[in-house]
């Protein structure tokens, strides 16, 4: 098959599909992999090493999405890459379609194949998120620690404590991956850690491995209601597999919260849980509504893009290399896992929580 991997152009997004390394097996496989110049720059990784591994060197976005037939992306396609995509071409990235009815109607438009990473499921866990889920988990923790400092408009708590002096307590809404290490991180720092889910056996697993400054309580609103007022850095953890996700925190509970509370949105990609958040960059990360500051970037990973594109490669390259020497169509035939990344077909929509998302027409797999 003939492989392009374009630069990514989303605002600071730093992060690139492949290594060098899963180049050469992509390669040793049989495929011809293109690679953009200066693609993996930001990750630390030269175009002569993507030559070294044997991939073909091109000058413009323009001329990968030209030749290839499966594209391999990190992030969703942007506006400037809509009219790039061909009829019947593989694009195997990130999509969060859910979250952005732009971005879906376009897909639509261009009757291509889109398999989303987030909704790849094995034994019901998603394996291509869970490396990115596990960055931006830790993450959460080390930036909601840098705005709870006073002259970046938190309320100037050291997370960790002083002897003396009691640490910050911090308030996780999901005990999923992301919840899980920014839990560990938060502990692991000697904060006081609260854990809200829905699943109780989630809970109990967790409580059985975190340490003593780890609480767990169930989910619900009061509960909710009842925590914000008296934590100081508050994560959003929530993800349902390719839809949006719940509004768990209101605007009117800002009112309820101590001035300089940190939020962290890490579910702001898939709309957020928190009703006030709204992406930003790593350019200009937080805004402040009602004295709470915000933090919502939707790549969070792409800060740390050397180690991101390493764990997401390690992830993504087996069923790129089984796509890659099936073709889309017997690859998902013969891993239901893949089967359910398809998100759109030919400019059907087949995942029916997307469809959901924007009351848009919803097509069965079996009927494409």
């Amino acid at each position: 098959m003939i492989i392009g991997v374009p630069k990514e152009i989303k605002q600071s997004e730093n992060r690139v599909a492949c290594t060098p390394a899963g180049v050469h097996e992509l390669i040793q496989d049989g495929n011809t992999v293109y690679v953009q110049k200066t693609a993996g720059i930001g990750s630390g990784f030269s175009d002569s090493s993507y030559e070294e591994a044997g991939a073909k060197m091109l000058d413009t976005i323009e001329d990968v999405y030209a030749i290839a037939e499966m594209i391999i992306k990190v992030k969703e396609p942007i506006e400037k890459e809509y009219n790039l995509i061909k009829e019947d071409q593989l694009v195997f990235t990130y999509f969060h379609f859910a979250s952005h009815r732009p971005l879906t109607e376009a897909m639509v438009k261009s009757k291509s194949i889109c398999l989303a990473y987030e909704t790849v499921e094995v034994n019901r866990t998603l394996p291509l998120l869970i490396p990115m889920s596990e960055v931006a988990g830790r993450m959460s923790i080390q930036e909601g620690a840098k705005y709870l400092e006073k002259p970046m408009g938190g309320m100037g708590i050291l997370l960790g404590g002083v002897p003396g002096v009691p640490p910050a307590k911090v308030l996780i809404l999901g005990g999923g991956i992301v919840g899980y290490q920014a839990a560990k991180m938060a502990a692991g720092l000697g904060a006081n850690v609260t854990i809200l889910d829905i699943n109780l056996n989630r809970l109990r697993d967790l409580a059985d491995i975190m340490p003593a400054n780890v609480t767990t309580v169930y989910s619900n609103d009061y509960n909710i209601k009842r925590l914000v007022k008296n934590h100081d850095l508050i994560i959003g953890a929530v993800l349902i597999p390719g839809a949006k996700a719940p509004s768990l925190i209101t605007r009117d509970m800002l009112k309820t919260m101590r001035p300089g509370t940190v939020l962290v949105d890490v579910a702001v990609d898939q709309g957020g849980c928190i009703e006030t958040c709204k992406p930003t960059t790593h350019d200009d990360p937080v805004f402040i509504i009602d004295d709470i500051v915000h933090y919502c970037v939707a790549n969070m990973p792409g800060a740390v893009p050397y180690t991101s594109t390493i764990a997401l490669t390690n992830a993504t390259l087996p069923y790129a290399r089984k796509l890659a020497k099936l073709g889309w169509k017997e690859a998902c035939n013969q891993d239901t896992g893949l089967l359910k990344g398809l998100n759109i077909v030919n400019g059907k929509i087949v995942y029916e929580a997307v469809a959901k998302a924007f009351d848009m027409e919803y097509t069965p797999l079996a009927e494409v």
